[in-house]
């Protein structure tokens, strides 16, 4: 019986205690904490206003670029089916303008064909300047010095002419020595009539 008044008492104490503490009064400069009666608005990751998805078919992430252009940087990559919104095209329409969060401006470039546009008008965006290569190769001119050679000029042969064709001429001496100044035509004529003189005797004799 003792057992339970003390239990009885406990609760009652500390019920008391309870009681006290929610109507003690609050101070001036204490200030009481409401709750919003209203839904507090979230952001949600998805795109509004003209959309760009990566097409399905793409085996690789596709590159998010600092400008439309393969020769600016990558900042970024897309994975087939995420979709991401548009902001504006390049003056061809080959590349366009997405929000890319996290990177300088917050926006990339890339390549249309890689992406499904969803219908909408986009404004040209005007590209970035080209960007500069970290590195410019420099040539060392005491180094190109050696490898260049300066052809000396080749004088052309001149054509001199040869001496003149001389044909050498031949006196029949033997003729001349033996015949004197004898013609050729009479000597021509004294054979023929030996021959035929010859021939004539030939044919008398057979007979």
């Amino acid at each position: 019986m003792i057992r339970k008044t003390t239990i009885n008492f406990s609760i009652a104490f500390i019920s008391l205690i309870i009681l006290l503490a929610w109507l003690e009064p609050v101070s001036a400069g204490d200030t009481i904490a409401q709750q919003p009666t209203v839904a507090i608005p979230t952001v949600t990751g998805t795109p509004e206003g003209v959309t760009a998805t990566v097409l399905l078919d793409q085996p690789d992430p596709v590159n998010v670029r600092s400008g439309p252009g393969s020769f600016f940087d990558k900042v970024g990559v897309l994975s087939p089916g995420q979709k991401v919104s548009v902001s504006g095209r390049s003056a061809g329409g080959d590349w366009v303008m997405i929000d890319y969060p996290g990177v300088p401006g917050n926006f990339g470039w890339v390549y249309s064909p890689l992406v499904y546009i969803s219908p909408g008008e986009l404004p040209i965006i005007e590209p970035p300047s080209t960007p500069t290569p970290e590195v410019t190769q420099t040539i060392n001119p005491t180094l190109a010095a050696q490898f260049v050679t300066t052809p000396n000029p080749t004088r052309l042969s001149t054509f001199t002419p040869g001496d003149p064709l001389v044909i050498p001429t031949y006196e029949d001496t033997f003729s001349s020595s033996f015949l004197g100044g004898i013609p050729m035509g009479l000597i021509i004529i004294l054979l023929a009539g030996l021959g035929g003189l010859l021939a004539l005797f030939s044919f008398i004799r057979s007979r």
